[in-house]
């Protein structure tokens, strides 16, 4: 009965630990998701100039204050519009998230 119990347990253990990875996943994701559409907003309105500032280092502002980094970015004044990918890092074992976003076109 009693290494039942201790199964059971180290089941549930097992189980809480792996909802645990998995809800932070799902948070990295929504956060570089965000970070790089703010981030891509915010560059594309340095573009247009309704923002002033470099638009790469405005997206690497914005993306920043909102949990990510800036891999990459391209604007482009012929087009009105910039690219912004950004990576977010999970806690523990997991890769960090990546995430693109357009804006402007």
């Amino acid at each position: 009965m009693t290494s039942i119990v201790v199964g059971l347990c180290s089941l549930l253990i097992v189980l809480v630990t792996a909802i645990g990875g998995l809800t932070q996943a799902f948070v990295a994701h929504s956060t570089a998701q965000n970070a790089a559409d703010l981030g891509a907003l915010a560059a594309a309105d340095a573009v247009r100039g309704l923002a002033t500032g470099d638009p790469c280092e405005v997206a690497k502002d914005v993306a920043g204050r909102n949990g990510a980094t800036v891999r990459d970015c391209r604007a482009s004044t012929s087009e009105q519009s910039a690219f912004v990918e950004v990576e977010v890092d999970i806690p523990g074992p997991l890769p960090k998230v990546r995430e693109k976003a357009v804006a402007g076109r």
